[in-house]
């Protein structure tokens, strides 16, 4: 099993976890409470845990394509389908207001 922390403008919103089920995502209560921004419209705040089979299209959307994702393959040697390892490694400090860090 594999987690990230989501930020949102810098303010943890969510974790993501891959298992052998997909993908899972689950806002936090804080978050929630909050009112915080929601991720994407298709993903309003909500405390009931986000399942997909796949990621989900505003993660996956964050990945590096194209030439970009080829210098990170060729370089750190990552799987192109390894899209929680590329969001890991790439979407630390992205364009716009979210970013992906590690979970300790």
């Amino acid at each position: 099993m594999t987690r990230a922390k989501i930020y949102i403008n810098d303010t943890l919103c969510g974790i993501l976890t891959e298992d052998h089920e997909g993908y899972h995502f689950q806002y936090t209560t804080e978050y929630v409470a909050s009112g915080g921004t929601p991720l994407a419209p298709t993903m309003p705040l909500q405390a009931e845990e986000y399942v997909k089979e796949f990621m989900f299209p505003v993660f996956d959307g964050l990945i590096p394509e194209g030439w970009m994702l080829d210098i990170v393959d060729r370089n750190w040697k990552v799987n192109p389908r390894d899209r929680m390892r590329l969001l890991l490694l790439c979407c630390k400090d992205c364009i716009g207001n979210i970013s992906v860090r590690e979970y300790e």
